[in-house]
C-alpha cells in the first residue's frame, strides 16, 4: 500500500522521482566541485580540458562554441591551461593562423581522472542494474528532459 507522499506530490517537497533528479544533480555538482579544487581549475577550465580531452586537436573557436564564451575569453582559458601543463598548442600545418588545442594530461589517469569520477561511478552502478529495467528508467528520463525542455 502506498502512503499519501508517495502518491501526492506538493510544490515544497515534489515527486520522488523529481527529488531523486535534483539529488543526483546535487551529487554530481558536489563531485565535480570538489574535483575541480582539488586540481585548482574554476568551472570553466575545468569544462574546457574535458571538451579538449574528448576532442584532440580542437580548435580555439570549437571550444569558444562549446562553452558559449568570447574570443578573448577561450584565448585567456587556453593560456591558463597551457600554463597549467594540461593542453598545448599545437600550429596547423596548412594555415599558420590556425592553432589545434590537445590535452597533455591522461584524463584517465589521476588526479585528472576526478573529473569524470563520478560520472564512472554512475556508470559502473547502472552496469549492476537489470538492462531491461535501466532502459525503461532511461526512456522515463528522456521524456521528463524534452518535456522540461520544450
Amino acid at each position: 500500500m502506498q502512503t499519501s507522499s508517495e502518491t501526492s506530490s506538493s510544490p515544497v517537497t515534489g515527486s520522488a522521482l523529481g527529488r531523486s533528479l535534483l539529488a543526483y544533480g546535487e551529487a554530481r555538482r558536489t563531485a565535480a566541485a570538489g574535483a575541480r579544487r582539488a586540481l585548482g581549475l574554476n568551472e570553466l577550465d575545468a569544462r574546457a580540458l574535458l571538451f579538449v580531452a574528448d576532442n584532440p586537436g580542437a580548435r580555439p573557436s570549437h571550444v569558444r562554441d562549446h562553452l558559449g564564451i568570447t574570443s578573448a575569453g577561450v584565448t585567456t582559458l587556453i593560456d591558463r591551461l597551457v600554463q597549467r601543463g594540461a593542453v598545448r598548442r599545437d600550429l596547423d600545418d596548412d594555415d599558420r593562423r590556425v592553432n589545434h588545442i590537445t590535452a597533455t594530461v591522461d584524463i584517465d589517469a589521476p588526479p585528472w581522472s576526478s573529473l569524470r569520477a563520478f560520472d564512472a561511478d554512475i556508470e559502473s552502478a547502472i552496469a549492476a542494474v537489470d538492462p531491461a529495467e535501466a532502459r525503461r528508467v532511461a526512456q522515463v528520463l528522456e521524456r521528463i528532459v524534452a518535456a522540461a525542455t520544450s
